[in-house]
């Protein structure tokens, strides 16, 4: 690891620890300072409140250059959010930038929570029923919540 993506990986995780992002938690392995341990709490008003969902999420080598992976480790239904955790967010993707930061990556993640896409699925099945029947689509993720993500 070259001396500034160190550094850069040590100042975002203090600053992740000193003023975490409201609702998430992000905690470096002690054994991998690339590989950060989340809880991420559900927003309010989403079919998602009440629910603590665990993620994982990994620097790559040439990070800030590449996007960090991040996939959901709590079962989650989501039309963005794929049977694996995957996570379809162009932020991740296309729209990465070495600007941003992984706070930014985890509240992005979180307002996806709050307003999911169907238009861009990646869990296929989820996305059809949250445009054709999007009542029910809700319930299943309010009752997939209390089952998987509550205490």
């Amino acid at each position: 690891m070259t001396h500034g993506l160190t550094r850069r990986i040590l100042v975002e995780t203090r600053n992740l620890s000193r003023d975490p992002p409201p609702g998430i938690s992000a905690i470096p392995d002690e054994n991998n300072c690339r590989y950060f341990h989340v809880v991420m709490a559900g927003p309010a008003g989403s079919p998602y409140e009440g629910g603590l969902f665990r993620l994982e999420l990994f620097l790559p080598e040439n990070y800030p250059l590449a996007p960090p992976g991040v996939r959901f480790l709590t079962r989650i239904y989501h039309p963005n959010i794929d049977n694996l955790g995957r996570i379809c967010l162009d932020l991740l993707k296309a729209q990465w930038s070495p600007a941003l930061q992984i706070r930014t990556v985890l509240l992005s993640i979180q307002a996806l929570l709050g307003s999911p896409n169907p238009d861009d699925p990646l869990a296929n099945d989820v996305a059809t029923l949250w445009k054709t029947r999007e009542g029910d689509a809700v319930a299943t993720a309010r009752e997939w919540t209390r089952i998987y993500a509550m205490e």
